[in-house]
Formats: structure tokens, sequence, C-alpha cells
């Protein structure tokens, strides 16, 4: 019996200039959508309508595990009653609340210095229709906001059409070829992955991006021998 065949060796997805880059078809995007579908099914998840919540749990998020992040937002939660108690509160206060999500000096300083550069009534709910564009622009002007964490505000909050690129996204979707390698995270990631995502379906793509990311396409050894996307991965040399 002869030898089951070699799996494609992984090589390293190289930059590719901004001349010499086609976007995907809107067909090479619609299959990788379908088989990510089949694999993690489509994610429906109602928006929350509390854009303050998700700044803060963005904040969170940076460098710590989900639970480490849960964990410090209700810790959050619990000791102050309004956002406008955390805005006003001492910053040492606030890094007590959220000790268990790691890095709390940072990222407490962030959170105040976010919520006090917001209106007084800290009120973003004209963000639910008005133009995505002046949305972003007001978000990113706040302390420490970038297009990822604004992204997450609109989507979540508001059911926008703006998908949030984290590291899982930006990898999975530049070894499938839907970016170009070497792209900026900060904007031009996110202007191409909103350019090539169909109206309503920015959760979808942005959570089983993120799904197969996490379980499936590793930063370190992923696991190409399993992947129902290998033949369209560019990392793995398959047509």
């Amino acid at each position: 019996m002869s030898p089951a065949p070699a799996a494609p060796r992984p090589v390293a997805v190289e930059a590719v200039p901004r001349s010499d880059w086609v976007a995907p078809t809107r067909s090479r995007v619609r299959g990788i959508r379908r088989t990510l579908a089949a694999l993690y099914g489509v994610p429906v998840q109602p928006p929350h309508g509390d854009p303050l919540a998700e700044l803060v749990l963005t904040v969170l998020s940076q460098s710590t595990n989900d639970r480490n992040r849960d964990v410090a937002f209700l810790r959050l939660r619990e000791r102050f009653p309004s956002w406008a108690a955390v805005r006003d509160a001492d910053v040492a206060q606030v890094q007590d609340a959220i000790r268990p999500g790691g890095l709390h000096v940072q990222k407490s300083r962030r959170i105040v210095e976010m919520l006090r550069a917001l209106p007084e009534d800290l009120d973003l709910s004209w963000m639910r229709d008005a133009p995505l564009e002046g949305c972003r622009e007001a978000l990113c002007a706040l302390p420490g906001v970038g297009r990822k964490t604004t992204a997450c505000v609109l989507l979540f909050s508001y059911g926008r059409d703006d998908v949030p690129v984290d590291t899982h996204v930006s990898r999975v979707a530049t070894r499938l070829g839907l970016l170009r390698p070497g792209a900026g995270l900060d904007p031009e990631q996110h202007d191409a992955m909103n350019a090539l995502t169909p109206r309503g379906a920015a959760l979808e793509l942005h959570m089983n991006l993120l799904r197969h990311g996490r379980r499936t396409c590793h930063a370190q050894r992923p696991a190409c021998d399993r992947c129902a996307l290998r033949r369209s991965c560019r990392r793995v040399g398959v047509a």
C-alpha cells in the first residue's frame, strides 16, 4: 500500500506591495463564508444597546483571556452604580476593581480618560442611526480608541456594518487571501474587511474568522492538516 501523501508544508505568507495586491472576488469571499458557516453556523447576537459597556469591555479584553476580562468587568459594575460614577471616581478605585483583568494600572487610567473625554451626559445613542463615518470619527477621537474598539462598539451595541479586525481575524483573513499580506491593522485592514463584507454579514464574518483562529488557524503551529479551508490558504501553498 502506498503511503498517504504528506500534507503541504506550511510556509510564511510574504508581504505584498499595495501596487501588486488584487482584492478577493465576491465568489471567493462567498465560498469562504459558506465553509465557515458550515463549520460554526451563522452567529445570532442581538445588539445590546450599551456602547459605554462595550467601550470598557474592549479595553478590559486587551492582553488577557475572556474569563479575566469578564471578572474585571463584573467587579467594576458591582463597585460603581453608573458609568458616570466610574468617570468621576479616583483612578485608584477603578484600578482596584479591575485588578483581576491584568494591566489594571494602564487600563484603569485609559477607562477613566476615555469616559471623561465623552460628553457630560455620556449619551452615544445617536450612533444607532448616524452615518458610520461620523461615528468612527467620534469614537477614534477618544483616548486610546482605535478602529477595532470602534468597530466593536458599533457592531455589538447597535448592529452596524463594521467588522472588528483583531489579531485572530487579521491572521486568518491574511492567510486566506482576504487581506493584503503586510497591511497595517489600522486602518487598512479594517477598511478592506468592510469593503469585502456583504451588508448585514459583519457579525457572521467577524465571529467565524475569530472562531477559526482560536480553534484551528493558530498563530503558532496551526492545524493545517485538519483545516476545512486548507485549499484556500496562502500559508500552505495550495491553490
